[in-house]
């Protein structure tokens, strides 16, 4: 692979040598050893075709399951064909915005249109241009909530496991404290919990809840809310956005801040990325928000333009100083998201959510009717649910045979199912018939 690196092994010997490692396996050590490909093995020169060939066979070693059931944060949904037509045309994709950002009215106008849209599905008064992930997008949230005299968050244990170590690793940075609130035995946040530390904590900054929350379910948030700002604190709503086709926005709710992954409004899957991460929050907060803001106005002849509003200049040069050091946004995944946006229109994009809910409801009462299976928690859910499994694995392996991808499994006999409008009738009927048969 020497002939496609620029660096030498000088290079490379300098870098590792200033940031007094020994070595890439101990600059490399974070990373688990399951997933680490240990070598490539590939013979030394061979040509460009040759290479090319060998990559290609490694790649279609991936499997892809035609049906999926699975979620924790990533979703397949359909995305109509015109989405990715659209996006795919040559001056979305080189598009990006320049350092004299007025003279880009295109992409300046599809980051205002993204913004325009996130608000109207969050019921926030402003938006940024988006950040990298939903992970990142909940941390820097929670450095939105940072006061003077206030530093300390708290994150529900029902958020996703993921969102809790990215929001963790920030306020790492910034020696900001972070508690976790208890799950109730319900599969919800404890409320009491979380009246009790907020109740002993006058530095409380910030109260982080998913909705819904990792399992599926529909958490409380006008009531969590209330008493986050009892406390005076401010309350960060971490959420789905296609749920947002059935359930009240964040910022209607009483939330503060809301924040999610966009990818699945028209992204797929993909093997991991790119995502997005959207933010939005009440006007009073808007200084606060990391990135780009688009806005509209007029030019000296009257016409619709689009400006760079805000980007808080100190995060490009105060450093680890800075409230936020996001310099950048998911330019092209935000401009996806608000082509999906206006192809499905406000009745399709409902009609998505009804339909995730409704089939997971009946595949929830299929799976929970089998021997052995139940479902975990009595809550309300949105496209997720847990149920009880005699056995995990076999079950598993017993839908991939099939060509199905089952549920994400959390302890030692339990699964995390989800059902999305790409999911049929069919599919569900002959994923509860292979598991019923295999018990």
């Amino acid at each position: 692979m020497g002939s496609y690196l620029a660096l030498t092994d000088n290079d490379r010997a300098e870098m590792l040598a200033a940031l007094g490692l020994s070595g890439t396996g101990e600059l490399f050590s974070g990373i688990p050893s399951e997933v680490k490909l240990k070598e490539l093995k590939i013979p030394r020169g061979i040509s460009e075709l040759e290479l090319s060939r060998r990559f290609s066979g490694l790649a279609a070693e991936n499997r892809v399951f035609p049906v999926i059931f699975r979620g924790a944060g990533a979703y397949k949904h359909y995305i109509p064909a015109a989405v990715k037509r659209i996006t795919a045309n040559e001056t979305f994709i080189t598009a990006y915005t320049p350092y004299q950002a007025e003279i880009s009215q295109g992409i300046l106008q599809s980051i205002f249109e993204y913004q325009s849209m996130i608000c109207e599905l969050t019921g926030m008064d402003v938006s940024n241009a988006s950040v990298y992930d939903g992970g990142s997008a909940a941390a820097e949230a929670m450095g939105m909530c940072r006061e003077r005299n206030r530093k300390g968050v708290y994150v529900s244990a029902c958020a996703h496991p993921q969102v809790i170590q990215t929001i963790r690793t920030y306020c790492m940075g910034y020696g900001i404290p972070v508690t976790v609130v208890p799950q109730a035995e319900d599969g919800k946040t404890d409320k009491d919990a979380l009246k009790k530390l907020l109740a002993s904590d006058a530095d409380a900054a910030g109260v982080f809840i998913q909705n819904p929350n990792f399992y599926g379910l529909i958490e409380d948030v006008p009531a969590f809310a209330e008493i986050t700002h009892a406390a005076g604190a401010l309350l960060v709503a971490g959420v789905n956005p296609v749920s947002l086709g059935l359930l009240e926005g964040p910022g209607v709710q009483g939330a503060d801040i809301a924040v999610g992954e966009g990818q699945s409004l028209g992204m797929p899957l993909a093997f991991g990325g790119p995502y997005l991460g959207f933010m939005a929050c009440k006007a009073p907060l808007m200084r606060k928000l990391p990135g780009r803001i688009i806005g509209e106005t007029t030019d000296p002849k009257g016409e619709r333009a689009f400006v760079l509003t805000l980007q808080a200049r100190e995060q490009h040069i105060r450093r680890e100083k800075a409230t936020s050091n996001i310099c950048s946004n998911e330019a092209h995944c935000a401009l996806t998201a608000a082509v999906y946006l206006s192809i499905m229109g406000a009745e399709g994009f409902a009609e998505a959510a009804r339909q995730c809910h409704a089939k997971a409801v009946y595949a929830a009462k299929g799976i929970s009717g089998l021997p052995g299976y139940s479902l975990v928690y009595s809550g309300d859910f949105f496209h997720e649910f847990v149920t009880a499994c005699p056995d995990t694995g076999k079950a598993l392996a017993l839908l991939e045979k099939h060509g199905i991808l089952g549920g994400y499994p959390l302890t030692e006999g339990q699964l995390l199912w989800c059902v999305t409008e790409a999911n049929t009738k069919e599919e569900i009927d002959e994923m509860v018939r292979i598991l019923g048969e295999g018990n």
